[in-house]
């Protein structure tokens, strides 16, 4: 369900399809880079459908996922936020097959002063974000491996999760590949501890999509 603010900031750029420089509709496949840290940060995107990962690379090769973005986000605003042009700081990648609206930093610029409220509204939006990265810090502070998965499987029930009779589901079509990716691990080792959970019923997979059975008695007993 869309919330309040989140048909606020869609309508920004609505608004801005009869201007000179009309919204861009972009479709990345799952895996395809959005854009690279060090890119110019020319336009930003409004997330219409999937779920888009932002992740920072390091030095040594490594990347650690910092955010995994839901529908009706908005994301590549940090020239917004400063007033003034800068590269991307980082990876944003398609975790799953997306569709995009991308604009001008500029127009976006101008529709916020147009309308003060849809400031706020953005800046609501960037909070939840900068919690989210957060709890993914946290989650990738945990030494043992078992407790890193479960901490991020907790973090897509709050984000993408969706209340069923058995529990939260997780709207997401998750492969073991791209949950060992977000949490540093390995699909061999995501493997035999989601098959862990699995026997121990605390979860069930269907399709690719995964239903945290009790998430509070899950967060109590392995993080």
């Amino acid at each position: 369900m869309i919330v309040a603010q989140d048909k606020a900031l869609a309508n920004v750029f609505r608004q801005m399809a009869t201007g000179a420089f009309p919204p861009v509709v972009e479709t990345f496949e799952r895996n395809k880079t959005i854009f690279f840290p060090g890119d110019p940060a020319e336009r930003v995107y409004f997330l219409l459908k999937g779920a888009v990962k932002l992740s920072r690379v390091y030095e040594a090769g490594e990347e650690i996922t910092v955010a995994l973005l839901r529908e009706n986000s908005v994301f590549g605003v940090l020239s917004l936020l400063t007033g003034n042009k800068s590269d991307r700081f980082y990876h944003a990648v398609a975790f799953t097959p997306v569709d995009l609206l991308s604009a001008p930093i500029e127009q976006v610029e101008q529709s916020l002063k147009e309308n003060p409220e849809l400031s706020m509204l953005m800046l609501r939006g960037l909070s939840s974000r900068i919690l989210q990265t957060e709890m993914m810090i946290e989650t990738l502070a945990h030494r043992d491996m078992g407790s890193r998965l479960v901490s991020f499987l907790l973090i897509l029930c709050r984000d993408f999760g969706i209340p069923c009779a058995d529990g939260i589901t997780i709207d997401l079509k998750l492969s073991h590949q791209a949950i060992a990716e977000a949490i540093g691990s390995t699909r061999v080792t995501v493997t035999r501890l989601l098959g862990d959970l699995r026997e121990k019923k605390m979860i069930s997979i269907h399709k690719k999509k995964i239903t945290v059975h009790k998430p509070v008695t899950l967060s109590r007993q392995f993080t």
